[in-house]
Protein backbone atom coordinates (compact mmCIF):
# COMPACT_ATOMS: atom_id res chain seq x y z
CA UNK A 1 0.00 0.00 0.00
CA UNK A 2 1.27 3.62 -0.48
CA UNK A 3 2.49 5.41 2.53
CA UNK A 4 0.02 7.90 1.87
CA UNK A 5 -3.37 8.63 -0.08
CA UNK A 6 -1.49 10.11 -3.25
CA UNK A 7 1.59 8.26 -3.26
CA UNK A 8 2.88 5.95 -5.83
CA UNK A 9 1.64 2.28 -4.84
CA UNK A 10 5.08 0.38 -4.16
CA UNK A 11 5.49 -2.62 -6.48
CA UNK A 12 4.52 -5.73 -5.10
CA UNK A 13 7.67 -8.31 -4.82
CA UNK A 14 7.73 -11.72 -6.49
CA UNK A 15 9.88 -14.58 -5.71
CA UNK A 16 12.57 -13.13 -7.69
CA UNK A 17 12.66 -9.73 -5.97
CA UNK A 18 11.97 -11.65 -2.40
CA UNK A 19 15.38 -13.27 -3.04
CA UNK A 20 17.04 -10.42 -4.29
CA UNK A 21 16.02 -8.69 -1.32
CA UNK A 22 17.13 -11.03 0.45
CA UNK A 23 20.53 -11.56 -0.97
CA UNK A 24 21.30 -7.61 -0.18
CA UNK A 25 20.84 -8.12 3.39
CA UNK A 26 23.13 -11.39 3.75
CA UNK A 27 25.46 -9.47 0.99
CA UNK A 28 25.50 -6.18 3.80
CA UNK A 29 26.04 -8.64 6.96
CA UNK A 30 29.39 -10.11 5.10
CA UNK A 31 30.54 -7.02 4.01
CA UNK A 32 29.72 -5.17 7.66
CA UNK A 33 32.01 -8.51 9.01
CA UNK A 34 34.89 -7.94 6.61
CA UNK A 35 34.74 -4.45 7.97
CA UNK A 36 35.20 -5.36 11.67
CA UNK A 37 31.88 -4.58 12.33
CA UNK A 38 31.17 -6.44 15.93
CA UNK A 39 27.35 -6.75 15.92
CA UNK A 40 24.29 -5.80 13.53
CA UNK A 41 21.01 -4.80 14.02
CA UNK A 42 18.44 -5.37 11.59
CA UNK A 43 15.87 -2.36 11.11
CA UNK A 44 11.87 -4.17 10.67
CA UNK A 45 10.80 -0.66 12.21
CA UNK A 46 9.83 2.77 11.20
CA UNK A 47 7.28 1.93 7.86
CA UNK A 48 10.62 0.23 5.97
CA UNK A 49 10.20 -3.01 4.18
CA UNK A 50 10.27 -5.34 6.75
CA UNK A 51 7.69 -3.29 9.18
CA UNK A 52 5.75 -3.17 5.71
CA UNK A 53 5.14 -6.69 5.50
CA UNK A 54 4.89 -7.18 9.02
CA UNK A 55 1.76 -4.48 9.51
CA UNK A 56 -1.39 -5.45 8.15
CA UNK A 57 -1.76 -1.30 7.05
CA UNK A 58 0.63 -1.50 4.39
CA UNK A 59 0.45 -5.43 4.02
CA UNK A 60 -2.31 -6.16 1.48
CA UNK A 61 -0.71 -9.36 0.27
CA UNK A 62 -2.71 -12.39 -0.72
CA UNK A 63 -0.24 -14.98 -0.71
CA UNK A 64 1.89 -16.87 2.28
CA UNK A 65 3.55 -13.43 2.86
CA UNK A 66 0.07 -11.62 3.80
CA UNK A 67 -2.94 -11.87 5.77
CA UNK A 68 -2.21 -13.75 9.26
CA UNK A 69 0.24 -12.66 11.70
CA UNK A 70 2.24 -15.84 10.64
CA UNK A 71 1.99 -14.80 7.30
CA UNK A 72 3.27 -11.30 7.99
CA UNK A 73 6.01 -12.43 9.70
CA UNK A 74 7.16 -14.84 7.31
CA UNK A 75 9.62 -12.69 4.55
CA UNK A 76 11.32 -10.69 8.15
CA UNK A 77 11.98 -14.47 10.00
CA UNK A 78 13.29 -15.37 6.44
CA UNK A 79 15.57 -12.08 6.29
CA UNK A 80 16.52 -12.95 10.33
CA UNK A 81 17.50 -16.08 9.27
CA UNK A 82 19.50 -15.53 5.95
CA UNK A 83 21.16 -12.54 8.32
CA UNK A 84 22.18 -14.54 11.10
CA UNK A 85 23.46 -17.71 9.04
CA UNK A 86 25.97 -15.24 6.98
CA UNK A 87 27.11 -13.49 9.97
CA UNK A 88 29.36 -15.02 12.24
CA UNK A 89 28.24 -17.18 15.12
CA UNK A 90 30.08 -15.03 17.41
CA UNK A 91 28.98 -11.73 16.77
CA UNK A 92 25.22 -10.59 17.85
CA UNK A 93 22.22 -9.85 15.86
CA UNK A 94 19.74 -7.67 17.17
CA UNK A 95 16.48 -6.80 15.68
CA UNK A 96 15.11 -3.39 15.84
CA UNK A 97 10.97 -3.57 15.89
CA UNK A 98 8.34 -0.92 15.85
CA UNK A 99 6.11 -2.18 18.59
CA UNK A 100 3.25 -0.08 17.83
CA UNK A 101 1.74 1.64 14.26
CA UNK A 102 -0.03 3.95 17.21
CA UNK A 103 -2.81 3.52 14.55
CA UNK A 104 -6.03 1.59 15.64
CA UNK A 105 -6.11 -1.99 13.37
CA UNK A 106 -2.32 -1.69 12.80
CA UNK A 107 0.76 -3.34 14.31
CA UNK A 108 0.99 -3.40 17.98
CA UNK A 109 2.88 -4.55 21.04
CA UNK A 110 0.71 -7.92 20.92
CA UNK A 111 2.02 -9.07 17.58
CA UNK A 112 5.55 -7.31 18.51
CA UNK A 113 5.70 -10.10 21.10
CA UNK A 114 4.94 -12.69 19.23
CA UNK A 115 7.75 -11.51 16.53
CA UNK A 116 9.96 -11.47 19.16
CA UNK A 117 8.83 -14.95 20.03
CA UNK A 118 9.84 -16.34 16.81
CA UNK A 119 12.71 -14.15 16.72
CA UNK A 120 14.07 -15.50 20.32
CA UNK A 121 13.97 -19.32 18.46
CA UNK A 122 16.16 -18.30 15.84
CA UNK A 123 19.08 -16.89 17.98
CA UNK A 124 18.08 -13.21 18.25
CA UNK A 125 20.57 -10.81 20.68
CA UNK A 126 18.44 -8.19 21.37
CA UNK A 127 14.94 -6.41 20.71
CA UNK A 128 15.32 -2.83 20.12
CA UNK A 129 11.66 -1.34 20.66
CA UNK A 130 10.78 1.74 19.00
CA UNK A 131 7.36 2.46 17.54
CA UNK A 132 5.63 3.91 14.38
CA UNK A 133 6.52 5.25 10.88
CA UNK A 134 4.08 2.97 8.83
CA UNK A 135 0.98 5.61 8.44
CA UNK A 136 1.01 9.53 8.30
CA UNK A 137 -2.57 8.38 10.31
CA UNK A 138 -0.22 8.05 13.64
CA UNK A 139 -1.27 9.41 17.04
CA UNK A 140 2.17 9.11 19.07
CA UNK A 141 1.89 11.00 22.67
CA UNK A 142 5.20 11.99 23.10
CA UNK A 143 6.97 12.53 26.12
CA UNK A 144 10.25 11.59 27.85
CA UNK A 145 11.07 7.69 27.46
CA UNK A 146 7.72 7.43 26.12
CA UNK A 147 8.46 4.17 24.53
CA UNK A 148 10.44 2.64 27.31
CA UNK A 149 7.59 0.65 28.31
CA UNK A 150 7.63 -1.21 25.10
CA UNK A 151 11.27 -2.79 26.23
CA UNK A 152 9.77 -3.61 28.96
CA UNK A 153 6.64 -5.64 28.27
CA UNK A 154 8.91 -7.02 25.45
CA UNK A 155 11.43 -8.33 27.78
CA UNK A 156 8.92 -9.22 30.66
CA UNK A 157 6.55 -11.68 28.25
CA UNK A 158 9.68 -13.04 26.45
CA UNK A 159 12.98 -12.80 28.29
CA UNK A 160 14.97 -11.14 25.32
CA UNK A 161 17.39 -8.46 26.15
CA UNK A 162 16.00 -5.22 25.36
CA UNK A 163 16.88 -1.53 24.35
CA UNK A 164 14.62 1.17 24.92
CA UNK A 165 15.14 4.34 22.92
CA UNK A 166 12.77 7.65 22.66
CA UNK A 167 13.51 10.87 24.00
CA UNK A 168 16.12 9.82 26.67
CA UNK A 169 18.00 12.50 26.91
CA UNK A 170 19.31 12.45 30.86
CA UNK A 171 22.30 10.46 32.31
CA UNK A 172 19.76 9.88 35.59
CA UNK A 173 17.04 9.05 33.06
CA UNK A 174 19.01 6.91 31.60
CA UNK A 175 20.71 5.24 34.56
CA UNK A 176 17.15 4.77 35.77
CA UNK A 177 15.70 2.89 33.05
CA UNK A 178 18.60 0.04 33.37
CA UNK A 179 18.86 0.36 37.16
CA UNK A 180 15.12 -0.29 37.38
CA UNK A 181 14.88 -3.26 35.15
CA UNK A 182 12.59 -1.43 32.27
CA UNK A 183 15.24 -2.49 30.16
CA UNK A 184 18.51 -4.08 30.01
CA UNK A 185 20.03 -0.98 27.75
CA UNK A 186 19.54 2.00 26.51
CA UNK A 187 21.12 3.56 23.02
CA UNK A 188 20.47 7.69 21.91
CA UNK A 189 20.84 9.34 18.65
CA UNK A 190 19.84 12.71 18.72
CA UNK A 191 20.99 13.17 22.33
CA UNK A 192 24.17 12.64 21.01
CA UNK A 193 24.19 14.79 18.18
CA UNK A 194 23.37 17.61 20.15
CA UNK A 195 26.23 16.72 22.58
CA UNK A 196 28.65 14.48 21.24
CA UNK A 197 30.27 14.49 24.40
CA UNK A 198 27.26 12.93 26.12
CA UNK A 199 28.55 9.89 27.18
CA UNK A 200 31.49 11.87 28.94
CA UNK A 201 29.40 14.36 30.98
CA UNK A 202 26.90 11.37 31.93
CA UNK A 203 29.96 9.63 33.12
CA UNK A 204 30.73 12.69 35.32
CA UNK A 205 27.46 13.47 37.08
CA UNK A 206 27.23 9.75 37.62
CA UNK A 207 30.43 8.84 38.76
CA UNK A 208 31.40 6.71 36.04
CA UNK A 209 34.62 6.08 33.91
CA UNK A 210 35.61 6.59 30.11
CA UNK A 211 38.40 6.39 28.06
CA UNK A 212 39.97 9.61 26.03
CA UNK A 213 43.17 10.33 24.54
CA UNK A 214 45.42 12.99 26.31
CA UNK A 215 44.46 15.91 24.02
CA UNK A 216 41.27 15.73 25.65
CA UNK A 217 42.09 15.73 29.23
CA UNK A 218 42.18 19.46 30.20
CA UNK A 219 39.09 20.10 27.84
CA UNK A 220 37.04 20.86 30.09
CA UNK A 221 36.03 24.79 30.50
CA UNK A 222 35.53 26.46 33.51
CA UNK A 223 31.81 27.94 32.11
CA UNK A 224 31.05 23.70 32.59
CA UNK A 225 31.29 23.90 36.65
CA UNK A 226 27.68 24.40 36.51
CA UNK A 227 27.33 20.79 34.82
CA UNK A 228 30.24 19.22 36.87
CA UNK A 229 30.01 20.79 39.82
CA UNK A 230 32.92 22.10 41.07
CA UNK A 231 35.92 20.45 39.51
CA UNK A 232 39.71 20.29 39.02
CA UNK A 233 41.84 18.83 36.87
CA UNK A 234 44.65 16.29 38.57
CA UNK A 235 47.34 14.17 37.18
CA UNK A 236 46.31 10.61 38.99
CA UNK A 237 48.77 9.62 41.49
CA UNK A 238 50.33 6.00 40.71
CA UNK A 239 49.19 6.32 37.06
CA UNK A 240 51.19 7.96 34.68
CA UNK A 241 49.02 9.28 31.90
CA UNK A 242 46.29 9.10 34.14
CA UNK A 243 44.07 12.38 34.39
CA UNK A 244 41.07 12.51 36.58
CA UNK A 245 38.17 15.15 36.91
CA UNK A 246 37.43 14.65 40.25
CA UNK A 247 34.64 16.51 42.30
CA UNK A 248 35.75 18.45 45.44
CA UNK A 249 31.89 17.80 46.99
CA UNK A 250 32.51 14.06 46.51
CA UNK A 251 34.33 11.02 45.97
CA UNK A 252 32.91 10.10 42.96
CA UNK A 253 35.26 10.90 39.86
CA UNK A 254 35.51 10.28 36.08
CA UNK A 255 38.98 9.40 34.93
CA UNK A 256 40.01 9.61 31.40
CA UNK A 257 42.89 7.37 30.40
CA UNK A 258 45.46 8.21 27.99
CA UNK A 259 44.92 5.66 24.70
CA UNK A 260 48.92 4.61 24.26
Amino acid sequence: MPHKEGEAPPVALDTLGLARVTEAFVAAARRADRLGIDALELHSAHGYLLHQFLSPIANKRTDQYGGSLQNRMRYPLEVFDAVRAAFPAHKPVGVKVSATDWVEGGWDLAQTIEYAKELKQRGVDWIDASSGGASPLQKIPLGPGYQVPFAKSIREATGITTIAVGLITEAKQAEDIVASGKADMVTLARAMLYDPRWGWHAAAELGGQVDAPPQYWRSQPSTQKALFGETRFARGEGAPGKTVIARSASDEAIQLRGLR
